[in-house]
């Protein structure tokens, strides 16, 4: 705050209060502070990095194994990522690698004709179907049995 009729300029007084300011950590509330808290001892940290490890890991296998049948196999990917960029630079590389390759791919698919997006949709299906058919198939599941029973 500037004090009136001092030897120092207005200036210089903010100026003092700002570098006070900036020097100062912000304390963060919620659940960001509460990871500053863990972080903030080496046994806390480690500890952090290692849970958010195994959980991230378990969600990124979790999801390249669901990868190939219908359902939400990349978005729980994606999700594993997001748990491990929290504390792995090199899973948010990966993740944002992801991101823009996704993006890339989605506006290439817009600028498409109709024609090729019916394609893709066609294939995309027939895809899931012969996956489905083989994952059941694999489980001792005979489709086709089962489709002529409803006859």
């Amino acid at each position: 705050m500037p004090i009136p009729n001092s030897d120092t300029g207005d200036a210089d007084v903010l100026k003092d209060e700002a570098a006070d300011r900036s020097s100062m950590p912000e304390r963060r509330s919620g659940f960001r502070g509460w990871l500053d808290g863990v972080r903030s001892t080496r046994t806390g940290a480690l500890t952090l990095k290692i849970v958010v490890g195994v959980i991230g890991s378990v969600m990124v296998v979790g999801g390249l194994i669901m990868v190939p049948f219908p359902g939400p196999g990349w978005l729980v990917v994606f999700a594993g990522l997001a748990v491990l960029s929290t504390e792995f630079h090199w899973a948010h590389r990966v993740l944002e690698f992801g991101k823009q390759t996704l993006h890339a791919w989605t506006e290439w698919y817009k600028r498409q004709g109709w024609l090729l997006r019916i394609v893709v949709l066609v294939v995309t299906v027939a895809a899931a179907g012969v996956i489905v058919y083989f994952g059941l198939r694999t489980l001792g599941i005979d489709v086709i049995e089962i489709a002529q029973s409803f006859r």
